[in-house]
């Protein structure tokens, strides 16, 4: 019998085990293999096909849409339809709207395709809702009819049924199972709870309402989740006129959460360009003003180009010392894909003693942030009169 090759180590020695992976890091890994540049989105598979670039970003906001309408007949909760969001976006970066697929007569269309993303993030999220009673939804919104009497036995049920049971596969499939999804809507919360403006009901629903708008648009192929929840936090704090304290560092609001300035610069300008009046076009398509014709509400937002400093939404005093949720990509956190709300944290926030110069320095920080106030305005609001209010 030949010697065997295997080499056996000595009791002193133990097998060595590789370390598994923390939660945080698999998940930013996974959501980095979804992260595109601008040049790949100008070359989908549509595109490759024949379909201009206006045209396939339109029928992405036609599927956005069809999402949102279908969620609140069916009254999903937000981060269901933020994820069936990313999900289309996401198909849509490995799928054809314009060619034919496996011996198919006629292309998918988009609002069969924006369905099954939606069908898919009901029970990814375990916010499912009767086969019944999607179906019927799905038909209502795709004839426009919201009170439209479908029969369980007509054709158009059952069309809709055996579509989307056999399109799942295929979108488990291109989405290469990868259904963890981590939803900016998370990332905001434990943003605004971190720096104890989660009782701010202006400011909360103004940046809920940045993020969820941001589901319209590209977005999400362009940054992570954290990075689109940072964009619309400074937003709503430009919108609100609310300043952030620095940390017990030193460091501004959006170092502490481990984004890059660059990057949530480049996001704000995406956010900001979809509600500018100015802008003709946006992904393809027009931009109409409010409906008063008066431009947009948000134009005053002004765009991350101008606001060089970025410290409109920045208090200069140092907020007392806590520890951070928004640890480095590297470091190791424990994230639940199920919360509703994402984490809870208790955070015990240490009170620091005021020394003999208080009074005198609380009383310089006050007129040292008015002068940084009214030095961070965007040019289109900083020639206007001293004592008007930005919008």
């Amino acid at each position: 019998m030949p010697p065997s090759n295997i080499q056996h180590l000595p009791a002193s020695h133990p097998a060595s085990r590789q370390r598994p992976k923390s939660p945080n890091r698999v998940l930013a890994e996974a959501e980095a293999q979804w992260i595109f540049t601008e040049e790949e989105l100008a070359n989908t598979p549509s595109i490759q096909d024949g379909m201009s670039v206006a045209d396939e970003r339109q029928l992405r906001a036609k599927g956005i849409n069809f999402i949102v309408q279908c969620g609140v007949m069916l009254k999903l909760p937000q981060l269901t339809l933020s994820t069936a969001a990313i999900f289309f976006q996401r198909y849509l970066m490995r799928s054809s709207l314009k060619k034919p697929r496996g011996g198919m007569s006629k292309p998918v269309h988009h609002y069969s395709s924006a369905a099954t993303c939606l069908f898919l993030a009901t029970k990814v999220e375990e916010s499912c809702r009767k086969m019944k009673e999607m179906m019927l939804v799905f038909c209502r919104v795709a004839q426009k009819n919201p009170n439209l009497v479908i029969d369980e036995q007509s054709k158009d049920f059952w069309r809709w049924r055996d579509w989307v049971l056999q399109e799942e596969d295929f979108l488990l499939e291109t989405l290469c199972f990868d259904l963890t999804v981590e939803s900016p809507h998370r990332q905001l919360y434990d943003m605004l709870k971190f720096h104890g403006l989660e009782h701010d009901k202006r400011l909360r629903n103004s940046a809920w309402g940045f993020v969820t708008d941001s589901n319209n648009t590209q977005l999400c192929l362009l940054f992570n989740s954290r990075t689109i929840a940072a964009a619309s936090l400074y937003a709503a704090c430009r919108y609100c006129e609310v300043e952030i304290h620095d940390d017990s560092k030193g460091r501004p609001w959006w170092e502490a959460s481990h984004v890059r300035l660059k990057d949530m610069r480049l996001a704000l300008d995406y956010i900001v360009t979809q509600y500018d009046p100015t802008a003709q076009k946006i992904n393809g398509t027009s931009v109409s003003s409010s409906s008063d014709g008066h431009g947009s509400i948000y134009a005053g937002l002004g765009t991350p180009i101008v606001d060089e400093g970025m410290g409109s939404t920045r208090a200069r005093e140092r907020a007392p010392a806590s520890a951070s949720p928004f640890p480095a990509p590297e470091s190791e956190r424990r994230t639940s894909n199920t919360s509703s709300i994402g984490i809870k944290r208790d955070r015990d926030v240490t009170a620091t003693a005021a020394d003999g110069h208080a009074a005198k320095d609380s009383a310089e920080d006050e007129q040292d942030a008015k002068r940084v106030r009214l030095s961070d305005k965007p040019d289109s609001v900083a020639g206007s009169e001293e004592g008007e209010v930005e919008e």
